[in-house]
């Protein structure tokens, strides 16, 4: 689920997802903003594979859990390289 499997397509793992929804947050944005910029890329791209919001939401605990991305301010943003480390 997280990677690629037998059962989900590489375009579709969470990492996967996960990168696209990174390729969203070039600035600060809630996570309907993003959802909405993820399903006009995606179509963008011609990714005909369908995604769920609930596998959104999945790729963004994956973004969270791994420290790439955190919510200030009811607002979506990318951890810094700097404040990922001071933290460890």
């Amino acid at each position: 689920m997280i990677t690629p499997t037998k059962g989900i397509a590489p375009e579709r793992s969470l990492l996967a997802v996960g990168a696209q929804i990174l390729l969203q947050l070039h600035e600060p944005r809630t996570v309907s903003q993003t959802w909405a910029r993820l399903k006009a890329w995606r179509e963008e791209q011609l990714h005909n594979s369908p995604l769920s919001f609930s596998w959104f939401v999945l790729a963004l605990d994956v973004l969270y859990g791994m420290g790439v991305v955190e919510l200030r301010h009811d607002l979506l943003v990318v951890r810094s390289a700097h404040a990922a480390s001071a933290e460890r």
